[in-house]
């Protein structure tokens, strides 16, 4: 209601300019103020009315650009009914005055041309104004699908990682219930520990290093319950980094991966390195583990892990080189890099 206010507004203003405008020029002919004035107003009202009747058609209906002849002939009838309730209301209200109808009679031509092109103007602008704003609607939509679909596909990603970790874990817990019972219940308030802290972050698109390493930790704990003194980690973290930004539950399934690489063909203990920097902006995180080529070949990306990490940085960042690996010196290392500036996604709540 108030967008119709402002533009009834709009055009009352619009025809009130021209009004002086015509009046300016119309004044020479020396008919007097009465005439001019009511000359310029009713021709100016009527183009007014005209155009909010543009306007209010192209809000329900806008043709296409190929239909220009649609557009042509509507500005023509509107221009020629505007003139003729002109002519009409002239010749009722100053039936008078002689020499002014004359007038009118010697000018209808120069006026139908005027009024025409005005509304065809007036026309041409809606047109504009409604196809752009359909073109931005359109994006906004697109942009809004888009982002649904990502936040879909990211929260898939994750919750795609929780049922195999969950499932090693309550298998590790049943095996220990009838040997080590303690240590079983122990792994089964460690695993409701990091289950809640996962819940809590759910909606939390980016958290500080120093939570997130909170959250590895108690994963961790659940591991090396698993795997006793086998499973050995340091995790190194600069003391400015340690504020940094990094996507929720991102380090979980890379120490997993190198978990799973370095320990599953292996007997001896192994250790898991977790460094994360601070560098040129961003925060960098390497992690490194041990493997043994005799009886292991890791693949590119190694397994699905790695390839949702890739995928959700991909999907935050927009970006392709933000993970890579290499092998050297039988450690496989995997490196990091998370940007400290991008557009925070909304939480879903």
């Amino acid at each position: 209601m108030a967008s119709q206010v402002r533009l009834i507004v709009l055009y009352l203003v619009w025809a009130g300019l021209w009004a002086l405008v015509q009046a300016l020029v119309l004044w020479p002919t020396g008919f007097g103020t009465k005439l001019i004035a009511a000359d310029a107003l009713l021709s100016n009202l009527l183009l007014a009315l005209g155009g909010y009747a543009v306007g209010t058609g192209l809000r329900y209906y806008q043709p296409s650009i190929r239909q220009g002849t649609f557009l042509l002939g509507w500005s023509l009838g509107l221009a020629a009914i505007s003139t003729t309730v002109f002519y009409w209301s002239t010749n009722t209200m100053f039936s008078d005055q002689a020499a002014y109808l004359a007038f009118v009679d010697d000018t209808l031509a120069v006026r139908v041309a005027f009024n025409w092109l005005m509304l065809l103007l007036m026309l041409l602008l809606s047109w504009l104004w409604f196809y752009t704003r359909e073109l931005q609607e359109a994006e906004h939509r697109k942009a809004a699908t888009e982002k649904l679909a990502r936040e879909a596909e990211l929260f898939n990603l994750r919750q795609q990682l929780q049922p195999h970790f969950l499932f090693n874990s309550l298998n590790s817990i049943s095996a220990l219930a009838v040997s080590r019972p303690e240590q079983a219940r122990t792994m089964v308030q460690q695993l409701s520990d990091f289950l809640r802290g996962t819940l809590r972050q759910g909606n939390n698109q980016q958290v500080a290093l120093e939570e997130e390493l909170r959250q590895l930790q108690l994963y961790l704990e659940i591991e090396k319950v698993r795997f006793g003194h086998r499973l050995q980690v340091e995790v190194e973290a600069t003391e400015e980094s340690q504020n940094m930004r990094l996507p929720a539950l991102l380090l979980q399934p890379v120490v997993e991966n190198a978990i799973k690489f370095g320990l599953y063909d292996t007997i001896g203990e192994t250790c898991i390195k977790v460094k994360a920097t601070a560098t040129d902006g961003q925060l960098v995180i390497t992690t490194q583990n041990p493997y043994d080529p005799a009886t292991q070949q890791p693949r590119k990306g190694t397994g699905f892990g790695l390839d949702s990490v890739r995928r959700r940085l991909y999907l935050l960042y927009a970006r392709q080189d933000l993970l890579h690996t290499t092998q050297q010196d039988h450690t496989f290392t995997t490196t990091i890099q998370i940007p400290q500036h991008y557009e925070k996604m909304p939480d879903n709540r």
